[in-house]
C-alpha cells in the first residue's frame, strides 16, 4: 500500500499514520517504523506500541530519506511511516534556489532527485504510509466591485501532482476526520468522513492480501499512470503479467517521456 495522509498542524497525521499501521502490521507495532523528520513528534506516541523510529535530521535530503527507507527494510520493518516528506521538497525548493545560472534549466538538476526519491518509495518491499503538510491559499475575488481574499482551500507542500504515487490519499481537518481525496481501492469513497484508526489499516491489509488485478484492469492503471515513478511502480507491483503487458509499458513510458520533454 502506498497511502498519504495531508493536513494542517494538529490534525493529527502521526497520530492517524501510527493507528493505520498498526492495522496494516496486524497490531505488531515492533513492525512498524517511522522516518521523522518532524523534531521527535513520533515520540510523543510511545504508550502506543513498541514501534521504532529513525530519526532524519537537516538537510533533508531525497537521498537520506532514501537511505532510512533502506534501513528500515534491511530491519524487516512490515510498515514504515514518512513523517513527513515536505521537508524533502522545502530542502529541493532550497537547493535550487542557490544554483546560479538560468532557474529554469536548473530544474534539470532538480528533478532527477526527486524521481529517484519517488521511485525509492514506490519500489520500498514494505507498506509506505507518507504524511504531508499542508498550508491554506488564497485569492483575490471580484465581491460587489471590490477585491476581496477569498480562501480556496489546502494545498499539500511537495511537488504539483504528488497525489498521483498514492492509492490512498485522505485529507484530515483539524478535528482529526479524514475525507478521500484519491481511493484506487474504493474502500473509503462513500465515507464522508473517515475516523482513522487500526480498522481502517485492517480494511486496507484485507484488499492487499485478497485483490488480483486482471490483465485489461492493469492496462487502464498503465494509462492512469502520469509520471515515470508511477509507471514503474506499476511494473513492479504485478511480475505476473510483465512480459505479455511489457509493450503497454513501454509505449506509456515513451508517451510520458514525450510529454515531459515539451513542458
Amino acid at each position: 500500500m502506498r497511502l498519504c495522509l495531508q493536513g494542517p498542524s494538529g490534525s493529527g497525521k502521526t497520530l492517524g499514520a501510527l493507528k493505520i499501521a498498526a492495522g496494516l502490521a496486524q497490531g505488531r507495532w515492533e513492525s512498524v517504523a517511522v522516518i521523522d523528520s518532524e523534531n521527535h513528534s513520533a515520540d510523543l506516541f510511545a504508550e502506543l506500541g513498541p514501534y521504532q523510529v529513525l530519526h532524519l535530521d537537516a538537510p533533508f535530503s531525497p537521498e537520506g530519506y532514501a537511505q532510512a527507507i533502506a534501513v528500515c527494510e534491511k530491519a524487516g520493518m512490515q510498515v514504515i511511516i514518512l513523517d513527513s516528506i515536505s521537508h524533502e521538497w522545502e530542502f529541493l525548493l532550497d537547493y535550487q534556489s542557490r544554483l546560479t545560472g538560468n532557474s529554469f534549466t536548473n530544474w534539470g538538476k532538480v528533478s532527477p532527485r526527486h524521481s529517484a526519491f519517488l521511485y525509492r518509495m514506490l519500489s520500498s518491499s514494505a507498506h509506505i504510509i507518507a504524511t504531508v503538510r499542508t498550508k491554506t491559499d488564497y485569492v483575490l475575488a471580484d465581491k460587489n466591485g471590490k477585491m476581496v481574499p477569498e480562501k480556496i482551500g489546502l494545498k499539500g507542500i511537495q511537488r504539483d501532482g504528488y497525489e498521483y504515487e498514492f492509492s490512498i490519499c485522505f485529507e484530515l481537518d483539524i478535528r482529526h476526520f479524514a475525507t478521500t481525496s484519491k481511493d484506487r481501492t474504493c474502500l473509503f469513497m462513500d465515507q464522508p468522513l473517515v475516523h482513522l484508526d487500526e480498522s481502517v489499516g485492517r480494511k486496507i491489509l484485507h484488499w492487499c492480501q485478497i485483490t488480483t488485478v486482471t490483465r485489461e484492469e492493469i492496462q487502464q492503471q498503465i494509462e492512469q499512470c502520469r509520471t515515470i515513478p508511477e509507471l514503474v511502480a506499476l511494473f513492479k507491483q504485478n511480475p505476473a503479467h510483465q512480459t505479455a503487458l511489457r509493450p503497454e509499458f513501454e509505449r506509456r513510458k515513451h508517451n510520458l517521456l514525450t510529454v515531459s520533454s515539451h513542458s
